[in-house]
């Protein structure tokens, strides 16, 4: 017997600027190819959004402000808020997967705490630790305490509303890197909203392999030495074919999450 595939959409949030994630997701979707068939969709620079029909939805970082009133926000919202819905009254579930841009959308979405612009940009290979809960999570399961990941952003989610986490059943799964230096507040990384809805304010896409060849390039290279220096191209570099810091987190959170969909929802149908 023929097993239909399930489906899952990429909602591409990136503006049509250019970047190296929305292709880090594609193929991360085609080692699934056998179980998944995966349809793009361009949210913010042409208002495409998908149906309730899919399976699987991963929502991409993207450039600006989590933030601002722009004409995808409403129907790209309602299209979240009809998921989680369909969740809590339906056995078969919807699974999303938010980064970076995506995650801050719906943590403000969501009112789980401050989304505030940083004092500088973060870029690099940065630590991050996890926490109690994260420790426990499936999610982050087989990956080192603290791992690594590539963090680039302007904004952060801050001052956590620790009631509105325990009224969503929600919870924090990551911090950045301990900055004994600086008396500033601790950046969540990562939250569970639900069972079927995370997200992560790092990339946990981000290819090793084409991210070094991408910033060897002399005008890439340039461009991180002008905005950060040199130290910190150089640092990012050296840790960027590491076995345990980048490959690591790209081989174990995407993959895992659809590995989990992909059990969670045949499940029901086999029972």
């Amino acid at each position: 017997m023929t097993k239909n595939k399930l489906k899952l959409a990429i909602l591409d949030m990136n503006n049509n600027q250019p970047n190296q994630g929305l292709r880090c997701i594609k193929e991360i979707a085609e080692t699934f190819c056998e179980e998944v068939d995966f349809a793009v969709f361009d949210v913010r620079a042409k208002n495409e959004i998908p149906d309730t029909s899919y399976d699987i939805y991963i929502s991409s970082g993207g450039p600006g402000s989590p933030l601002e009133e722009e004409i995808w926000r409403k129907p790209y919202l309602d299209l979240m808020q009809e998921l989680w819905d369909i969740n809590k009254n339906s056995y078969q579930k919807k699974h999303v997967f938010f980064i970076c841009y995506s995650f801050q959308v719906m943590c403000n979405y969501f009112e789980l705490g401050e989304i505030k612009l940083r004092k500088s940009t973060s870029f690099g290979i940065l630590k991050v630790h996890k926490t109690k809960a994260g420790k426990k999570d499936l999610l982050l399961e087989g990956l080192h305490d603290p791992f690594y990941a590539v963090d680039s952003r302007d904004w952060q989610l801050i001052q956590p509303r620790l009631k509105v986490f325990k009224e969503h059943g929600a919870s924090i799964l990551s911090l950045e890197k301990i900055r004994t230096h600086v008396e500033l507040e601790r950046a969540i990384m990562a939250v569970r909203f639900s069972d079927e809805f995370v997200g992560t304010q790092f990339h946990p896409e981000a290819d090793p392999v084409s991210m070094e060849a991408f910033f060897a390039l002399p005008e890439n290279k340039q461009i991180v030495i002008n905005s950060f220096g040199e130290e910190k191209y150089e640092q990012m570099m050296d840790r960027m074919d590491d076995a345990d810091k980048l490959i690591m987190t790209y081989n174990t959170i995407l993959p895992k999450f659809i590995t989990n969909a992909i059990s969670t929802i045949q499940e029901p149908i086999l029972s």
